[in-house]
């Protein structure tokens, strides 16, 4: 249902997305809020606002702590490695004990409920590259709605490149993934990829608006996707639009973007007696939408297929650089998403080498014979090797 605001709401909320400062833009939003008229078209919209609302005012808090020398959790992490994943999951399921079996992380392993209270990292190896795992503080009810550190550790959950999903097989495991599943949903986390996701990337003024569609709109066009962002005075941004969007998804996504991490359920504790008949319920819950891993943190077993199902939900490849002067390959590869083409791994290699590029050489299996010479769009599989040469 559109949310029919005034000019006004719409004039400040383009001041909320311009603020520099969290506490400008939590004085923005609670402008904002007394402006949304209340009818069921902004009561989701309100909802959102809200949310937003309590977790800027919790990092304001966070910051006078930490500048009152009185500490603070340390909630968002600088990424490391070829991707971070985040494990979600409630209380005792073994969230430290998978940390502690696949990583270096050095975490209390406790019987006590709620021992984890800030995100702890570790580096989980899987053939030449590296994961950032990170065991997020348990989710709780309401944690969406700000309940102890809930919308902190969702935040987590949305930052992350993909996510682990952790139940525990001596309970009812598809109940507890309900319960992980509906929080996410809740601050527009999807762990299955959406029927429409919309990327608004506001540019500096006098860049113009540029609108994107991969995909196709629903019951609008264009124009009638154009008079909305400008109505929003989105005047400068590149709006990508993928799958089938109609224009309240295009609104939605003004407030606060709908995001699809890549997901794994881990299934923890498969080696007591009862976790066999509770693995079936959960495989019969899920489908086929989401993979799962059934583990054993106490036996090790199942953990050997973890870094594989990660590698493959998050749909990346490794692609090897090699000078022109040298015999063999740099043993570290670059990580690019799944489709990529020489122009996107050049533009890894150095932000203006794709000026100077003027063709490539690659080896890999799957040709009919190598070297072979490609120009910028060649796609790239996993393992490939290439070697840049520029003009």
């Amino acid at each position: 249902m559109p949310t029919n605001l005034p000019p006004t709401a719409k004039k400040k909320w383009n001041e909320v997305s311009n603020a520099q400062t969290p506490q400008e833009k939590l004085e923005k939003l609670q402008e904002f809020v007394s402006l949304v008229p209340r009818h069921k078209g902004t009561a989701k919209l309100l909802v959102q606002t809200k949310r937003q609302i309590k977790t800027l005012k919790a990092e304001i808090e966070e910051k006078k702590r930490r500048r009152a020398g009185r500490g603070g959790s340390r909630f968002f992490l600088e990424k490391e490695g070829a991707a971070q994943i985040v494990v979600l999951g409630p209380t005792k399921v073994g969230r430290s004990s998978l940390l502690t079996s696949v990583t270096n992380a050095k975490v209390e392993v406790s019987d006590y409920p709620y021992v984890t209270r800030e995100p702890v990292p570790g580096m989980f190896q899987y053939e030449d590259i590296q994961f950032q795992i990170v065991e997020a503080p348990a989710l709780v009810e309401g944690a969406a709605e700000g309940e102890a550190w809930g919308l902190q550790t969702l935040g987590l959950a949305r930052n992350a490149d993909g996510l682990l999903l952790m139940v525990d097989l001596t309970d009812d495991a598809s109940k507890q993934l309900a319960f992980i599943l509906s929080e996410m949903e809740k601050v527009r986390i999807l762990a299955q990829k959406p029927r429409a996701r919309i990327e608004i990337e506001r540019k500096h003024v006098g860049a113009g608006l540029r609108i994107i569609v991969i995909g196709r709109l629903v019951n609008c066009n264009l124009h009638d996707v154009e008079d909305l962002l400008k109505g929003y005075r989105i005047l400068d941004a590149v709006v990508k639009i993928y799958g089938e969007a109609s224009l309240d998804d295009v609104e939605d996504s003004i407030f606060e973007s709908t995001v699809y991490r890549p997901s794994i359920i881990v299934a923890n504790k498969v080696d007591v007696p009862e976790a066999s008949q509770r693995l079936n319920e959960l495989e019969r819950f899920v489908g086929n939408q989401i993979p799962i891993v059934p583990v054993s943190c106490k036996t090790m077993s199942g953990l050997e297929k973890l870094g594989t199902e990660i590698f493959k939900a998050l749909d990346i490849i490794r692609v090897y650089s090699k000078e022109p002067s040298h015999r063999e390959p740099s043993p570290k590869p670059f990580i690019l998403k799944r489709g990529a083409t020489i122009s996107d791994l050049a533009k890894q290699v150095h932000s203006d080498f794709i000026q100077r590029f003027s063709y490539a050489r690659v080896w890999s299996k799957r040709l009919p014979f190598s070297p072979q010479k490609v120009g910028s769009t060649f796609i790239l599989e996993d393992k490939d090797i290439v070697e840049l040469h520029a003009k």
